[in-house]
């Protein structure tokens, strides 16, 4: 098996510059790296990362947990962490919800982590925190030096929902939520049943769990209530969708019959018939700032900063009268 010895040797460099060379470290000169990477190409040697580990106790690795691997939803945030580590020596890997995640975190096996995965427990991220592992989270609110929660302002964006609804003149009006373990469900929840109450108005509570076929469901039995809703604000695009499916087999318009609007504003919003009103943010700038935070507490112990990534209403023709 090929050496950093062998490397060296073919080089004409001691050992140590040889690994400084190919680690992009010290003061060498560019001719000198250049040969030595040279002579790695021409053994075909790679440095064992495992040794680099037990040297350096880092992996040079990220890791990312999400609940799916697929979806615009995740996809999005993905591309924004993997547009930062590209222009970084660090590697990344992504972990849909498994019983993997929980082996890699507890071994350590990368140097810090990105979590969106409420199957992994907050008292195990905490656990982690306590012995200096850097955490990002993404759906929860947990307090640790090293845990930064960087979550959606979920308030801002259903507040202007709630006041475009109310402005278009709706009164009756329902929240279909969605899973009731989420944070983010429960901020969206609160701050429109909080408007609800502000200005008089009921809101009928629908339990979902953020899937198209949940939001079916929901609109089935609003439309076989007696009075059915004016307005209905669902916590994310899919149960949105779900919702406007049942109307329509049922021979029924948005907004004419009932006002429809979401939150994610996810790429097949803005392309429906009619088109979703939504509750939007940058996911690729979510993604980029929670692993620029990352690799700056990795690198240079850089304190997290706690925030929180803006959100807008985007009105569209689901929920503006007089649009069809």
């Amino acid at each position: 098996m090929t050496t950093i010895r062998d490397v060296a040797q073919r080089a004409g460099v001691s050992v140590t510059t040889a690994s400084y060379a190919l680690n992009g470290r010290g003061s060498i000169g560019e001719a000198t790296r250049q040969r030595v990477r040279e002579a790695a190409e021409e053994l075909n040697y790679h440095p064992n990362a495992f040794a680099r580990y037990l040297k350096n106790s880092k992996t040079q690795t990220i890791g990312v947990f999400i609940s799916v691997f697929g979806g615009a939803f995740y996809e999005e945030i993905l591309e924004g962490i993997h547009s930062v580590v590209l222009e970084t020596d660090y590697e990344l890997i992504v972990c849909p919800e498994s019983r993997a995640p929980r082996r890699i975190l507890l071994e350590k096996l990368v140097d810090g982590a990105i979590v969106f995965d409420s199957k992994i427990a907050s008292h195990s991220i905490m656990k982690l925190a306590a012995n200096r592992f850097p955490v990002v989270v993404m759906d929860r609110s947990l307090q640790a030096d090293t845990i930064l929660p960087l979550l959606l302002d979920n308030a801002s964006g259903v507040w202007a929902a709630f006041a475009h609804l109310y402005g278009q003149g709706f009164r009756r009006m329902a929240f279909v939520a969605g899973s009731p373990d989420s944070l983010d469900n429960a901020e969206r929840m609160a701050t429109f049943m909080t408007e609800g109450e502000q200005h008089g108005l009921p809101v009928t509570v629908v339990q979902g769990n953020f899937t198209e076929e949940s939001g079916y469901e929901a609109a089935q039995g609003l439309l076989q209530s007696g009075e059915p809703p004016e307005a209905v604000f669902c916590a994310n695009d899919q149960m949105a969708i779900g919702f406007l499916r049942a109307m329509r087999e049922r021979g029924l318009q948005a907004p004419a019959d009932i006002a429809v609007a979401g939150f994610d504003d996810i790429p097949l919003a803005r392309h429906m018939q009619p088109s979703l009103s939504t509750v939007g943010a940058s996911r690729f700038e979510w993604g980029a700032a929670a692993v620029r935070q990352l690799i700056a507490f990795l690198d240079h112990d850089t304190p997290f900063e706690a925030a929180r990534v803006p959100t807008h209403f985007i009105v569209r023709q689901s929920s503006l009268r007089n649009s069809t």
